[in-house]
């Protein structure tokens, strides 16, 4: 790890970095291939469960780790370095769980932070069929009853939806209102009139479990409401600047995947008599794709380390996202390049990452909403 990171960190998170490691070389990446061509994987979900990892934000009088997000990142980036469907995974998860945290009454503390401990899984749903960088747009409706809420409509793309225990939904509850009309509502998966779709065969990351889900008169009791009516788009938007600096460590770990792979390739592939690193353009290639990496580790380390210093981290975490899911496609380009016609080969791993890591550049805010965010800030 790069020495100005490495001298930020306490020692427990060095240990936590150092078993997170190993954890992902005995028993992510040796499933990832299995997930890429099967889906979710239940039992490796629970092996994460018990060695803690999803609960490594969770502060330690609910039973959780005690970490914040500096520890987040640190996980994701290892994870990702050995399955970009797993770090999307549990990426998702925190994303959820952090809300709560955040924004919950301790009575929503107290009664969630245990279950994510204990193994049960979040998933946070703002994106719709045609909502997505438009929050705004969203057609998910909270009617306040009496006793409560009914919730109808429906989102897509949710990361966790069809294995998740608990849903974080946004929907309007003062559509005239706009963004400010929005709020977010906890809601279990057995909840009558929670419809679940097929999972997605998608593109890459493709051991992420991904379905519609479709809300018919769901009755939610009053404290299901997450936060303050008419909170959740701001409180979105603030739980998001986490997962564009996770996104930033995911692609850092999926890249050095790819780094690592490829170096090891050209090592042993020789070409006219010689190994091929020894061309220049070969070489060269892997002089840019260190920098870029190490570049997009200070910049996700950085918004993380302001984030749990209770600084402002939405311009950084934009960066972060912006540079790695920019960067972190060419890189992955570059290295299945290096692999000549192999590289065309599902027999090989580097097909899988360059499309684990496209489907990052659409994840946590689309490149151009992310350029808006820098630009207005920096112009400002």
């Amino acid at each position: 790890m790069i020495k100005l990171i490495e001298d930020k960190l306490t020692e427990e998170q060095k240990m936590l970095r150092d078993v997170a490691a190993e954890f992902t070389r005995n028993e992510i990446e040796p499933r990832d291939k299995w997930m890429d061509d099967n889906g979710f994987d239940w039992d490796l979900a629970k092996k994460i469960t018990d060695a803690g990892f999803m609960a490594a934000n969770i502060p330690e009088v609910y039973g959780g780790g005690g970490g914040g997000i500096v520890d987040n990142a640190i996980v994701a980036y290892e994870m990702a370095r050995g399955s970009g469907s797993i770090a999307t995974f549990v990426g998702g998860h925190w994303l959820s769980t952090n809300l709560i945290l955040e924004n919950g009454t301790e009575e929503q503390r107290a009664k969630y932070m245990p279950e994510a401990v204990a193994g049960k899984i979040f998933a946070f749903g703002l994106t719709e069929s045609n909502a997505g960088s438009d929050a705004a747009a969203i057609k998910s409706v909270a009617t306040e009853t009496e006793d409560g809420w009914i919730l109808n409509g429906g989102k897509a793309w949710i990361t966790n939806s069809g294995v998740a225990d608990y849903y974080i939904i946004l929907a309007m509850t003062d559509p005239e209102l706009g963004t400010k009309g929005i709020s977010a509502f906890i809601v279990p998966k057995d909840a009558e009139g929670l419809g679940i779709g097929k999972f997605e065969h998608k593109f890459g990351v493709r051991g992420s479990a991904t379905c519609e889900l479709a809300f018919d008169n769901i009755k939610l009791p009053k404290e299901a409401l997450l936060g303050k009516r008419g909170k959740g788009f701001v409180m979105a938007m603030q739980t998001l600047d986490i997962g564009r600096l996770i996104a930033g460590a995911v692609v850092a770990g999926i890249c050095e995947h790819a780094f690592e792979i490829s170096k090891a390739y050209v090592n042993e592939r020789k070409a006219f008599g010689k190994p091929i690193k020894a061309f220049q353009d070969v070489a060269f290639r892997f002089a840019d794709i260190r920098a870029e990496i190490d570049a997009m580790l200070l910049l996700s380390y950085e918004a993380a380390f302001k984030k749990d210093a209770g600084l402002p981290c939405s311009i950084e975490a934009a960066e972060a996202k912006l540079f790695a899911t920019t960067k972190g496609t060419q890189i992955c380009l570059k290295c299945q390049e290096v692999f000549g016609g192999n590289g065309m080969s599902n027999e090989y791993d580097i097909g899988r990452l360059v499309r684990d890591v496209t489907v990052w550049s659409v994840m946590e805010g689309a490149t151009g909403i992310l350029r808006m965010i820098v630009s207005g800030a920096v112009l400002k």
